[in-house]
């Protein structure tokens, strides 16, 4: 009859909890509420809210994307919908071009730069976001356009409804760092709205987060770094042939 040594009983029992921690996993739900001028805005979607492991914390492993995982960024009425996408490092976006004219759809800033190039209507390109951080994607045609694409190194993010509700699935418990980004905040405001938290069965829940927002939509420059010159909707360069 085979025994354990004591130095493998010792081993399970220090494995023990951590294989029970990893095996409990939650939904974590939680709730936006945005302000403006300290009253709560009709609309609190697009906020980002992100859990980076702390400690002895599981991390998953990444996953290759599926085709039905690769969000798309649809170019539609001379805007990008959705607004806001979050991917892990490693993804890719796609961004279809569904209006009846040309688009050129660019990011030269923080996180992943790149330039798409003129692209016909009913045609798509692809994006890979190989490094973390938040590119601001615009159009090089058309000043009104804009979007976000955040590339994260951990698979447990949300981002919230119209009504504010978020969901961040299949959490490990265990302790987390806890991120929050919405375009028009305050930096200040969103590093002091960073926090530990911790996750388990009995603590599945962020409760509200209030985020105040006071600053406009940043202005930015076309590609080369110039203004945009006036809309010239019915020019033969940007119509589709």
């Amino acid at each position: 009859m085979n025994r354990l040594s004591p130095y493998r009983i010792a081993f399970c029992m220090l494995a023990l909890p951590c294989l029970l921690a990893s095996a409990q996993r939650v939904d974590l739900k939680g709730k936006v509420q945005l302000t403006r001028n300290g009253h709560p805005a009709k609309d609190s979607s697009s906020v980002a809210v992100w859990l980076t492991p702390l400690g002895n914390t599981p991390v998953a492993d990444s996953l290759p994307q599926s085709e039905s995982e690769i969000p798309k960024l649809v170019q539609k009425d001379k805007s990008f919908h959705p607004s806001l996408v979050v991917v892990p490092v490693g993804g890719k976006v796609e961004f279809p071009n569904h209006d009846p004219f040309f688009h050129n759809v660019f990011s030269l800033f923080d996180g992943k730069r790149f330039d798409l190039g003129l692209y016909e209507a009913g045609s798509t390109r692809d994006v890979l976001f190989d490094k973390p951080g938040i590119s601001y994607i615009f159009c090089n045609i058309h000043a009104e356009m804009s979007a976000v694409v955040i590339a994260l190194t951990t698979p447990y993010y949300g981002i919230s409804d119209r009504r504010g509700e978020i969901v961040i699935p299949n959490v490990p418990a265990g302790r987390y760092l806890l991120h929050t980004w919405y375009e028009t905040a305050l930096p200040e405001t969103l590093n002091a709205m960073t926090r530990e938290i911790t996750v388990s069965e009995a603590s599945s829940t962020l409760g509200v987060l209030r985020l105040p927002t006071t600053r406009p939509a940043p202005e930015h420059k076309n590609m080369y770094g110039r203004d945009y010159p006036p809309s010239a909707p019915s020019s033969p360069a940007y119509e589709h042939p």
